[in-house]
């Protein structure tokens, strides 16, 4: 699917340095951009997941070492 993404002066120049540091197309440097970001929004997600379920089952045990 094919989009149209508006930057700035200043940004597309940025784009343009890490396309040429990496050896990659300005293209290529924006899916991997995307692609690394939903990945670490993935992880975030997960890690409140799985606080939440674990954290309850220690909340005693971490209040007194809180408190210690």
């Amino acid at each position: 699917m094919a989009m149209t993404l508006r930057l700035t002066h200043e940004e597309n120049e940025r784009l343009s340095e890490l396309a040429a540091a990496e050896g990659r197309s300005k293209h290529e440097v924006m899916r991997l951009a995307l692609a690394d970001r939903w990945a670490r929004l993935h992880k975030e997600q997960q890690l409140a997941e799985i606080l939440g379920r674990v954290l309850p089952r220690y909340r005693r045990l971490l209040d007194k070492i809180g408190t210690a």
